[in-house]
């Protein structure tokens, strides 16, 4: 029986948590899906991280992905590892910008990540913003003050630090009328900021429009809230099993347990289930 020719369709998954187990390794089963959606069946399939692209590559190029350009910085950016181009890129403007920096004044225990491009720059490091760059080798500048950041090609901001500052944090930016930012949950020590309107789905759907693909024949999983609007815009939203409640419910697929395999039991449904046309 020869195989179904998904080319139409484009897959796109979380790295962490979700292509990767909870041991930040790549299960087998995953691999052997991927394999055999985009070897085999013709399909697209890419990843979708906040990571920039640095940090990036190593999951990205170990994959038999046929060169389709990933989603960076939780969407701030397209990038063509191919070409090593830049497809696009959605800076943080400036009113959203000067923001940041009243935060950082209201809440001095705060720890800064601004990532551009290609450079991370960390502002009052300490203990978080250290452990996250030097976890994945990146590069950075370590900034005392403001000051000392160029205020050019930001993609996205993190703030860190224990929960409860940024519970605080995120109480604050709750009674702002105009911020001009997306905001979003990465984990109960971070809260991350990306342009107004940007987010991992706009991104990939600007990569659907490049294969042409409808966004009926899109599919995402993800295992956190950052993934939350990725999945509200893909025709076939999916979550990890371990995923929030909030994200289980407007999900059209529930995926095993990350250490388990889910980007495979989302592929194989996929291409089990759906015909060509």
């Amino acid at each position: 029986m020869e195989n179904k020719d998904l080319s139409n369709w484009l897959v796109v998954s979380d790295i962490d948590g979700t292509l990767n187990n909870k041991f930040r390794q790549l299960p087998k089963k995953n691999y052997e899906a991927i394999c055999k959606f985009v070897n085999e069946c013709n399909g697209h399939f890419t990843l979708a991280s906040g990571r920039n692209v640095q940090s990036m590559r190593k999951h990205y190029e170990r994959l038999p992905i046929k060169g389709t350009p990933a989603v960076i910085l939780n969407g701030a950016g397209v990038y063509d590892y191919a070409n090593e181009k830049m497809l696009y890129f959605d800076a943080i403007n400036d009113h959203a910008m000067e923001l940041v920096f009243e935060i950082y004044k209201r809440f001095p225990l705060v720890e800064i990540e601004i990532l551009t491009d290609r450079m991370i720059y960390t502002l009052n490091s300490r203990i978080f913003a250290k452990v996250m760059v030097r976890a994945d080798k990146l590069h950075y500048k370590n900034c005392k003050h403001p000051g000392e950041i160029p205020r050019e090609n930001w993609g996205k901001v993190i703030f860190l630090g224990m929960p409860d500052l940024i519970k605080r944090i995120r109480k604050y930016v709750d009674t702002l009328t105009d911020t001009r930012a997306n905001f979003m949950s990465s984990s109960i020590s971070s809260f991350e900021m990306l342009n107004e309107g940007v987010h991992k789905g706009s991104a990939l759907m600007k990569i659907a429009d490049m294969y042409g693909i409808e966004q009926c024949h899109t599919a995402a999983i993800g295992d956190y809230f950052n993934d939350y609007d990725m999945l509200k815009t893909v025709g076939l939203p999916a979550c990890c099993g371990q995923a929030p409640r909030a994200m289980h419910e407007i999900a059209k697929f529930h995926a095993c347990h990350c250490n388990r395999g889910a980007v495979a039991d989302l592929l194989n449904y996929i291409m089990n289930n759906y015909k060509e046309e």
